[in-house]
């Protein structure tokens, strides 16, 4: 009786599991995932002039070592196998092909910069190989049509610069805007940007660049100056903001300026440009500063922290880096976990693509949205001044 019953439930478990075997036939198959890993590959500058960089590996790794004493993705170990490009796009080429070809990565996650995913955005996508939450906000990452399988995980640059056209607007209407803008992806974001966000208003822009090689900008700001410029609008990186603010105070010149949030970081830029000299910078944020007291009896701040300390005590919380690792290593968690048993690329991208959230650590009101149409995951910001002594809130969150 008992062989009968057994031979009876084997038999049904057969015949109504047929999908779920083929499914699990085809898990089995698909690259980068066996039924007890999945394999993440990225590429960071490990060693070379961004070193400094290479903190969000070390703190990927530490999130995904938390999710594995938690019990994995759906019972399934995440195995993050990072390869060291020095910050070189050739060097970004030859090891994410090992990481595709040899290690047989499920994907590409989280790679740094935008001259490093350039170079191999068409090689991902002619394999099908998702470059997820990629850590650049150039605008041409927003393309799903031409490429489906590079999603951006950074604000955009160009939709920052269009926030800050209409807070001009608002505020400074009539004012004489000048922009000093790198000469390069990052800067023309700006440029383009501002034009689109100021409509009339851009046809009085003026505008200056730099290379990213010039010693500095001082040039650029005199000029500007003696343009009667009335709003400074800085397109730039840390270095050479550092160097405008700075300059900007050694000749008593306070326009209203506004800088990239990719350049607002306090100890890096504004302290070395004096933070005297940074008193009434205007900037935007996303997420929240894990060094600003406000902080200190928030749900995600108090996890963010407790996460640091146990699985990351060498790394440091102020920095940023690590806040935005933390928050994009949730979102990608959150859709592997969504793409369940069927963990081949095309479902991993359709998860990725539904992806409508506040991440953790994100500022109370700004979301991170992605759609199959739309590769732009941050359309509202938060404003921002520096005090002198810390980035304070103005009004509420606006949109572009």
């Amino acid at each position: 009786m008992r062989e009968r019953l057994a031979a009876l439930v084997l038999s049904t478990a057969l015949a109504v599991g047929g999908t779920a075997f083929v499914q699990a036939r085809a898990f089995a198959q698909a690259p980068g995932t066996t039924d007890k890993e999945i394999r993440i590959g990225q590429t960071a500058p490990l060693s070379g002039p961004a070193s400094a960089y290479g903190t969000m590996a070390a703190a990927n790794a530490a999130y995904f070592a938390m999710v594995n004493d938690q019990g994995g993705v759906n019972g399934r170990k995440l195995n993050l196998i990072v390869a060291d490009d020095m910050f070189s796009p050739a060097k970004t080429v030859e090891q994410t092909r090992k990481l595709v070809e040899q290690d047989q990565v499920l994907l590409m996650f989280n790679m740094l910069g935008t001259a490093a995913n350039s170079s191999v955005q068409k090689y991902l996508n002619g394999r099908q190989t998702p470059q997820m939450l990629i850590n650049s906000g150039a605008s041409k990452f927003n393309d799903p049509k031409t490429f489906p399988w590079t999603i951006q995980g950074l604000p955009n640059n160009r939709s920052e610069a269009k926030i800050f056209a209409r807070y001009i607007l608002d505020t400074k209407p009539g004012a004489k805007i000048g922009l000093l803008y790198q000469h390069d992806d990052f800067g023309k974001d700006y440029v383009d940007g501002l034009r689109e966000g100021l409509g009339a208003a851009a046809d009085k822009l003026v505008m200056l660049s730099y290379e990213l090689s010039d010693p500095t900008v001082d040039s650029q700001i005199l000029a500007l100056r003696s343009r009667g410029v009335d709003v400074v609008v800085l397109g730039s990186l840390a270095k050479h903001t550092a160097q405008a603010i700075r300059k900007m105070g050694e000749i008593g010149w306070k326009p209203t300026t506004l800088i990239s949030w990719a350049a607002s970081s306090i100890p890096v830029v504004l302290a070395p440009a004096g933070l005297q000299n940074a008193e009434g910078l205007i900037t935007t944020a996303v997420v929240k500063d894990p060094g600003d007291k406000r902080w200190a009896n928030d749900a995600d701040f108090i996890a963010y922290k407790a996460w640091m300390a146990k699985y990351f005590p060498q790394g440091n919380p102020d920095d940023m880096a690590n806040v935005y690792s933390f928050a994009h290593c949730y979102m990608l968690v959150w859709v592997l976990q969504n793409a369940g048993q069927d963990l081949s690329r095309e479902n991993v991208l359709r998860q990725a693509q539904k992806i409508d959230m506040v991440p953790p650590m994100f500022l109370s009101g700004i979301k991170f949205t992605i759609t199959p149409t739309d590769y732009d995951p941050v359309k509202t910001f938060q404003m921002q001044r520096f005090d002198g002594k810390q980035w304070e809130p103005v009004g509420a969150p606006i949109g572009g």
